[in-house]
């Protein structure tokens, strides 16, 4: 196999890391990459190869239900499981509370529905409140690209000392769309689980 100019290499993996668990399609890379269809599956193959030859890389290219997506090497499992299995319980910043209210609040929801409701990317929050175990995978939305549903686990519930979903306190009384003022909304949210000292402004 030719050498892929690195920058198109380095274009590729912007574009997948960006698209997250979503992935992108071959057809939706070629579109972004400005080449045939052809031309796109080398460069994926030797974006794959460069991940798989190299020892410091714990990320690798795979294709899942037609999206290539990047993901964890399987030799890394054991370590990832270990720290899925530990997670903290002290450490929740402002950005990942942010995400995990409108989750609660709204599940099952998008990626895309959080970060329009952010109005900023939100694939490193719930990538960590996945890791907390707050956070899960609610199956995929019937529509273009079967996006990811998110929703909260049964740990949500032991951790904020809730029985059901149903028994999250109201925020906004005599509002319709809890969200229509963010920081109000962020506000009520702390105070109601007594999280007002937790995190900072990072994911």
């Amino acid at each position: 196999m030719e050498p892929i100019d690195e920058r198109l290499l380095g274009m590729l993996e912007s574009f997948l890391f960006i698209a997250g668990d979503d992935g992108l399609s071959i057809g939706q890379l070629s579109i972004l990459l400005e080449l045939e269809s052809e031309g796109t599956a080398i460069a994926l193959e030797q974006l794959r190869v460069n991940y798989e030859t190299r020892n410091d890389s714990g990320i690798t290219l795979r294709l899942y239900g037609g999206s290539y997506r990047l993901v964890t090497k399987a030799e890394y499992a054991d370590d990832i499981l270990r720290m899925l299995e530990n997670p903290s319980k002290n450490s929740i910043t402002q950005a990942s509370l942010e995400v995990l209210a409108i989750i609660a609040y709204k599940q099952p929801v998008t990626r895309v529905e959080i970060d329009d409701l952010r109005g900023v990317k939100s694939d490193g929050p719930i990538q960590t409140l996945i890791a907390k175990g707050f956070v899960m995978e609610k199956g995929r939305l019937e529509s273009s690209g079967r996006p990811i549903l998110y929703g909260t686990t049964d740990l949500f519930l032991d951790r904020f000392g809730l029985e059901s979903i149903e028994m999250l306190p109201p925020l906004i009384e005599d509002d319709d769309e809890p969200f229509g003022d963010t920081d109000l909304f962020m506000t009520k949210f702390q105070e109601a689980f007594d999280l007002s000292d937790e995190g900072g402004n990072t994911d």
